[in-house]
């Protein structure tokens, strides 16, 4: 069913300048699995490692953690499940902001924004990437400052890793390559099942 509604969300990494940002376009039904999935396909990740939302429930006062729950590595606080648990009740006008964490070994943060409710546009598929710069950095590059590193040493032919790293990135990588019009969201459900098939 066509949503009717939408939240409008800017998605931008932590300790990285200049800015590496996303607008897109969710339907307000979206749970944060949903989300995750997204703001993967938004950025540019592959979904190949852990992620966690934060936010805090005003109402009771307390942080609230929403991801994959994992029984063999419990942490103080809970972790819900993200595909039972609907964006609108915890990102709203009340508590606007989110913190999104990919990857805990690299630990890409990222600052997620609620900018407003809008109505949907009839004949349009969502999510949509409206806006944003700047290309991803590549998975598994050592978070902030393995990224700094990768873009000075592919940027100078006199580093030492400079061929190494030019070619572990494919052979070419402009870090100001990002067109939102080239983004292609996949669909939640099928993701959720590739995922945890072997689960089930």
């Amino acid at each position: 069913m066509a949503p009717r509604e939408l939240f409008q969300l800017r998605i931008a990494l932590v300790d990285i300048l200049p800015p590496i940002w996303r607008r897109i376009q969710i339907p307000t039904s979206y749970s944060f699995w949903d989300l995750h999935v997204a703001i993967q396909d938004a950025m540019g990740w592959l979904d190949c490692h852990l992620h966690s939302f934060r936010l805090v429930n005003l109402r009771q006062e307390r942080l609230v953690e929403i991801g994959i729950p994992d029984d063999r590595f419990p942490t103080e606080r809970e972790t819900l499940p993200g595909w039972e648990t609907p964006v609108e009740a915890y990102l709203h006008e009340g508590w606007p902001m989110a913190l999104y964490e990919y990857d805990f070994g690299d630990r890409w943060a990222h600052v997620v924004q609620l900018e407003g409710r809008l109505p949907a546009r009839r004949g349009r598929s969502y999510p949509v990437c409206v806006a944003g710069e700047r290309k991803c950095p590549p998975e598994d590059c050592g978070g902030v400052g393995g990224y700094a590193h990768l873009l000075e040493a592919i940027a100078d032919p006199r580093q030492p890793e400079h061929d190494d790293l030019l070619d572990w990135v494919g052979g070419s990588y402009d870090p100001e390559d990002f067109d939102p019009t080239k983004v292609e969201f996949d669909d939640p459900k099928v993701r959720w099942k590739n995922v945890f098939a072997g689960d089930l």
